[in-house]
Order: structure tokens, then sequence, then C-alpha cells
């Protein structure tokens, strides 16, 4: 790639030998002419359409300046989560939590409602809509849209989806995920 214009010379998907320092993050913004390059049968852009442009110099780049992984196994979004908000600690530190309930580096939204007596972090994000009753503690966790956590429940290392209840005194760990408004009972494990 062309530093100063990012024109791309050449682009070769998941290269075995290395090519550069930059890498296809899959984010595109084409031109509807795109569309009469590819055949009416299974086609890897990547694969077979992208390289073809560069080819002919008609391909640019764009480096993105913010942080960026891979997280298309349920582990590395806990791995990414964490490494994300290392990140925030040293660029924003002002958007992490603080306060006597929250270890390390945690991300609360501020609709998000946190009882007393918990602990929360580290590694953690807590979004929007969330209630997490008293005495509640999770860490190294994913706590997505308007989850609520019953009182003295336990989360580690875990994704929990959109909606979802989780139980008084249960235990919910080891990767586990919970899909889209699941409704786990009180002191399940």
């Amino acid at each position: 790639m062309e530093e100063a214009t990012g024109k791309i010379k050449k682009f070769e998907e998941k290269p075995k030998l290395f090519m550069g320092n930059k890498i296809n993050a899959g984010i595109y913004l084409l031109n509807p002419s795109i569309l009469d390059r590819i055949e009416l049968r299974p086609t890897s852009i990547e694969k077979e359409v992208l390289p073809k442009i560069a080819a002919e110099k008609k391909l640019y780049a764009m480096v993105l300046p913010s942080f960026w992984m891979d997280i298309g196994q349920p582990k590395d979004d806990i791995t990414g989560l964490r490494l994300y908000l290392d990140s925030l600690r040293k660029k924003s530190t002002s958007r992490l939590a603080v306060g006597d309930h929250i270890v390390g580096n945690v991300l609360v939204d501020e609709s998000a409602m946190i009882g007393d007596g918990c602990l929360i972090g580290t590694d953690v994000v807590v979004g929007p809509g969330c209630v997490i009753e008293d005495g509640v503690r999770v860490s190294s966790c994913n706590v997505m849209l308007g989850v609520q956590i019953k009182k003295h429940a336990c989360i580690s290392s875990s994704i929990i989806g959109w909606h979802c209840i989780v139980g008084r005194w249960a235990r919910v760990e080891d990767m586990t995920i919970l899909g889209e408004d699941v409704h786990l009972g009180d002191a399940s494990l």
C-alpha cells in the first residue's frame, strides 16, 4: 500500500507469506458498479474481485487509527474486551467507571444501575439499561443491553446476551454464552 495515497499495490486475502503490516478488516465502501464484477455464483469478493481491482490500480485503503481485533470465537470476544479496556485505560481513562464497587478496567453505560455491595471487574462492560442488583459479582464479562442480574449472582468469563435475566445466587462461568432473552432461574449453575 502506498502510504501517501492509500493505493493498494496488491491484494491477497490471508497471505501465507508476510506482505506488509496492514490487514483487511472487512469494512468496505464500494461503488455500486462493483456488482458488475461479481458473477452470479458463490463468489469471494476478497479472493476474486478485490485482487483484480488492485491489479487495475483502482483499489484504495484507509488506515483506521483505533483498536481492531477479530472476534470470531466467543473467547476472542472476552480477550478483545480486555484489550479494548486496556487501551481505554491508556488513552481515555475518564470513560472507565470508578467507585468502591469497581475493580480494574470497567465500562458501564450511564443508563445502567448497579446495586449496593456489588463487585464489578476487572474487564467488564455493562451495556445500556442493565440492572445489577445488590451483592452481585461480575468479572471478565460482556453484559449486553437490558440485562437483569438478580441479587448475589456471580458471573465470570462469560457473555450475557441482550435482555437476559440471571436469577438470584446463580453462577455463570467458564465461557458461558447466554443468547438473547434467556432467563436463568434462581440458584442455577
